[in-house]
């Protein structure tokens, strides 16, 4: 029997592990070709979640439970679950019930007819109107300025064969993109759309932050695009800089009586100059900062603690 993986990641996800756990056993109920292992990774849960998932893991030895000794966040520890599964495919989804556990049969089909990558697309949510259009224009200005073609809509959800699954592991990237590197390691993949649904338990932990933080990543880690921009522009507006200052010389040497510059001029210009400066030097930063997360080479999590895994699983 081919073994698949499911690796689920979570954080006070207390009142959706039940159900995900059921749907997903429901799922395999229906495929009795196939073995699978469950594995949730837990992002040091101030809730019972931890408690939830041992109570299963101690009914069922397929279930499998590493406890983070922090939050580490939702980009390094779902890539070190990842890393940790044993199956011929690996299946990755979110633990809050928003990406469907129905969709895994469609996605063993589709890896048995020879994909290596089964990617999980939404081309529309039950979200508000203005968080579809955020997420729409940002897939579509990271597409468009990537140095690769990213799968539009596609957020990580998907089936990943063994092989796709080692590439990422020799990648060794501490702090990864992984909509990125699944397309930089370019396998033909295939597409399998939802809706996503609107979350029925809990509350999100995506907030501001964790967005800005995945786009900037998402930059940074593909596309020069933006860096390249600061330096054109730069060139650009020295000469425009250049251009007005002779104008104003010309000017004032042919109406020296009657032309007065005035401070309003001086103060628009310096405003100006100044935002462009500090919007270009935060780029700049970004990419920095990019640099120097790859270059400390931290571990992707630190573990508190392991469930049903065996001595050769670790």
């Amino acid at each position: 029997m081919k073994l698949i993986s499911v690796v689920t990641g979570c954080f006070n996800e207390e009142d959706n592990v039940d159900a995900l756990y059921a749907r997903i056993r429901e799922q395999f109920e229906r495929l009795p070709a196939y073995d699978y292992e469950h594995i949730f990774i837990d992002n040091a849960s101030t809730d019972s979640t931890v408690a939830r998932i041992k109570a299963i893991a101690a009914d069922d030895k397929r279930v499998k439970l590493i406890v983070n000794t922090r939050n580490f966040g939702h980009i390094r520890s779902p890539t070190h679950a990842l890393l940790q599964a044993r199956g011929e495919a690996v299946i990755a989804m979110a633990s809050d019930l928003q990406e469907p556990p129905e969709l895994i049969p469609e996605f063993i089909a589709r890896w048995e007819q020879g994909y290596r990558v089964v990617a999980g697309v939404k081309p529309s949510s039950a979200h508000t109107t203005a968080m579809t259009f955020v997420r729409r224009f940002f897939y579509a200005t990271i597409g468009r300025i990537s140095d690769t073609r990213l799968i539009p809509n596609f957020t990580g959800f998907g089936l990943y064969d063994r092989e796709v699954i080692e590439i990422i592991r020799q990648m060794d990237d501490p702090y990864p993109y992984f909509r990125g590197l699944i397309a930089d390691i370019g396998f033909a993949h295939a597409e399998v759309p939802f809706v996503q649904p609107r979350r029925s338990r809990g509350i999100s932990k995506n907030n501001f932050y964790t967005l800005y933080d995945m786009a900037i990543l998402g930059i940074t880690s593909h596309s020069k695009v933006p860096i390249r921009l600061a330096t054109m522009a730069g060139f650009a507006l020295s000469a425009l800089s250049l251009l007005v200052a002779i104008a104003y010389l010309i000017y004032k040497l042919v109406s020296w009586e009657q032309f007065s510059v005035g401070i309003a001029p001086v103060v628009i210009g310096f405003f100006f100059f100044a935002s462009v400066q500090l919007f270009f030097i935060g780029i700049l930063g970004e990419y920095i900062a990019a640099i120097h997360t790859q270059v400390l080479k931290r571990p992707l999590v630190v573990e508190k603690e392991r469930v049903n895994f065996s001595p050769v699983d670790e």
